[in-house]
């Protein structure tokens, strides 16, 4: 699992392997699209911490490294948690936070539970969180405190031609959780964009205060359903405003998202929000 570092969101310089040696990763009966699933990067109280899940294997685990570019720890394991895309977020009052998608059967809900990073622990009873906005699969969570309030971002409409992402915030990091008026924030389901299935997004906030979202999408060729060699891909867009928000940014293949005027083409959930604590703009690329 590699993992990269930039100074500007545009240049990115590998610095080092999160899982490089047998202890960390068991692989031997991991079938095709088994393995890893959605690792999610946090840093608190002077560590990096990586939490992912081998589907394959002990299910959800925490690594830890003082520096990025390693020595990153032997897995701790979170037991208890049949599930995928784990997330970790830190309360006013140091409680660490999992927040994570049900998959198969029980697929459907946002759930959340307290746990003890250091030592894999469960610290009380899962409990749902969200739903999302009635799309299917809602998934892909990820947990900001930000001014004081709550913001829940998400996946949800399939990890194909639907896939979108939608946001809802909240008081407590328990909930309950309003959906943006706006959801889904983010989709170019239904468009001609170049770039499809984008979705799974995470927040990462610039030392200018300006946000930005990383998120997964293909560059399908070919007729429906069409075929993508390089699969998910990783791309970037400063789309993402709390408060007034800027103009919409461009996802472009190849090129980093760049704050731009709306451009002459479809726009993609281009809606003023009925209320201000949210203001959501985007075009198609």
């Amino acid at each position: 699992m590699p993992i990269f570092h930039s100074r500007d969101l545009t240049t990115w310089n590998q610095i080092g392997n999160v899982l490089d040696r047998p202890s960390q990763l068991r692989l031997r009966t991991a079938p095709s699209s088994g393995g890893i699933y959605a690792p999610t990067l946090r840093h608190h109280d002077g560590l990096y911490m990586l939490i992912t899940t081998n589907v394959s294997d002990r299910g959800h685990f925490i690594v830890s490294a003082e520096d990025p570019a390693g020595p990153w720890s032997d897995p701790i394991v979170v037991d208890g948690l049949p599930s995928v895309d784990p997330d970790l977020a830190w309360d006013e009052d140091g409680t660490c936070w999992c927040t994570y998608a049900t998959f198969g059967a029980e697929a459907g809900t946002i759930m959340q539970v307290p746990i003890d990073p250091l030592r894999g622990e469960i610290l009380d009873a899962p409990r749902p969180l969200w739903s999302g906005t009635g799309l299917a699969a809602p998934e892909a969570p990820h947990l900001y405190r930000i001014d004081g309030t709550w913001y829940l971002l998400i996946a949800e409409g399939g990890t194909a031609r639907g896939h979108a992402v939608s946001v809802a915030r909240a008081p407590k990091a328990t909930g309950p959780f309003e959906g943006c008026p706006a959801n889904p924030v983010l989709s170019h389901r239904s468009t001609g964009s170049t770039i499809q299935n984008t979705g799974h997004g995470d927040l990462v906030q610039a030392p200018d205060g300006s946000w930005h979202m990383l998120l997964l999408g293909v560059r399908p060729r070919g007729v429906t359903p069409g075929f993508h060699v390089l699969g998910r891909e990783t791309f970037l867009r400063a789309a993402m405003a709390l408060g007034p928000a800027p103009a919409p940014a461009r996802l472009l293949p190849g090129r980093p998202a760049e704050l731009a005027a709306p451009a002459r083409r479809r726009r993609v959930a281009r809606r003023p929000v009925a209320f201000d604590w949210y203001e959501c703009t985007g075009t198609a690329g």
